[in-house]
């Protein structure tokens, strides 16, 4: 499709509007494999599977809000509940012969890479949100899981249905590491991506709480920031280990979950050489008042 550059928020939600979102073909291969086996099937294990696609996911939720039934009065915010509502039977039924986005992207291998380096950052940064808010017992683990999945939403869009823009705005990156990437997206796309996720996420009635969780300016809240947080985690240390970025986001995830720096990189699920070296890089001044849970 690949728009010119459009400097409203309104022509970028009519230009997504016009298309079909496609998922992964792994995603596709899955769930056949799981309709072969519906009797052994449930939300749980469906779940799982659409959790590592949060392009299928976005479909998943659109579905059950394009159904939401009259006496329905409370949003649903996490997938596994999203499944119970539609059953497992019509699951199979509705979502077959979905596009693929490797399909979609033939022709725009390098854009197809940068899409599918954004999802495997959003899989990291949901698993360390995942394990970051069973730390903080919050109320509802896999409503920040989810939310975390989906924050770069705005960029797969990108990706998918405007690939040359999105890899002109990754090299403009590259070659200006120190300037602001709202800035460059502003100069590329016309808009920032953040202001498109926001729109989207109203263009697709998600419900409040995961718009909200996805919304970076209400970080005071600590829910929001553990989302945030485990974004910005993964992004900075897709650039290697040794981002300049890397130590602040340390420091903002002790300060959220009161654990000291060694339970930190512990916690990570990083290979012993890696942890070693962020030890001696990132390592603050011992804190006394630090607990550690493990």
């Amino acid at each position: 499709m690949n728009p010119q550059r459009l400097s409203e928020v309104d022509d970028w939600l009519a230009f997504f509007a016009r298309a079909e979102l496609p998922v992964l073909r792994h995603s596709v291969n899955e769930i056949e494999r799981l309709r072969e086996h519906e009797d052994d099937t449930n939300g749980r294990v469906l779940a799982r599977v659409i959790l590592l696609d949060p392009l299928l996911t976005l479909r998943v939720l659109e579905y059950i809000e394009t159904h939401r039934r009259e006496r329905q009065t409370t949003d649903i915010t996490t997938i596994e509940r999203a499944i119970m509502m539609i059953g497992i039977t019509p699951f199979f039924r509705h979502f077959q012969n979905l596009p693929i986005v490797e399909d979609r992207l033939k022709d725009y291998p390098q854009a197809l890479l940068g899409l599918l380096n954004t999802i495997r950052r959003a899989r990291r940064a949901a698993h360390w949100a995942h394990e970051w808010a069973i730390l903080r017992r919050d109320m509802d683990v896999d409503e920040i899981t989810l939310a975390t999945l989906l924050h770069d939403v705005a960029e797969l869009m990108m990706w998918l249905f405007a690939p040359k823009m999105a890899l002109e705005v990754r090299a403009a990156q590259r070659a200006n590491p120190r300037k602001r990437s709202a800035a460059i997206q502003e100069e590329i796309y016309g808009v920032p991506l953040y202001r498109i996720k926001l729109a989207l996420t109203e263009s697709w009635r998600l419900p409040a709480l995961l718009a909200q969780l996805l919304d970076d300016r209400q970080a005071q809240h600590p829910r929001v920031r553990n989302v945030k947080l485990a974004v910005d985690l993964a992004r900075h240390s897709d650039n290697g280990w040794t981002d300049a970025a890397l130590p602040d986001d340390f420091k903002a995830i002790r300060e959220l979950l009161h654990i000291n720096h060694e339970t930190l990189v512990r916690r990570l699920d990083v290979d012993e050489t890696t942890a070693e070296a962020l030890m001696k890089l990132a390592a603050p001044p011992a804190d006394p008042h630090a607990a550690d849970p493990a």
